[in-house]
């Protein structure tokens, strides 16, 4: 069976719902209807529309970047993360920050 590590701000959302659980699945959408099923509306702040995986969420399977027709083994370990994005190195610097 799969493992997933899901990220803590979405585990947080959930009652129940833990950092890494085992879930039975042979591909990403798979993985995503199994947390759904276990913990309802968990798929719709994962995916969107068509679907897809939204924006700023990232998958990972067995360390590389994934689809939902990604397919998952019994052995693979699935990341789902949520993407950290802003500021830039050319930020002018705030005083009392640095």
């Amino acid at each position: 069976m799969p493992t997933v590590h899901l990220p803590a701000l979405l585990v947080n959302l959930f009652p129940d719902a833990t950092r890494r659980v085992m879930v039975e699945a042979s591909d990403v959408l798979g993985v995503m209807n199994e947390l759904d099923r276990r913990w309802p509306g968990m798929r719709q702040r994962l995916c969107g529309a068509g679907p897809s995986i939204r924006e700023h969420i990232n998958v990972f399977v067995d360390g590389e970047r994934a689809t939902l027709s990604q397919t998952v083994g019994d052995r693979s370990v699935v990341h789902i993360m949520t993407a950290v994005s802003g500021g830039s190195v050319d930020a002018p610097r705030r005083p009392g920050v640095d």
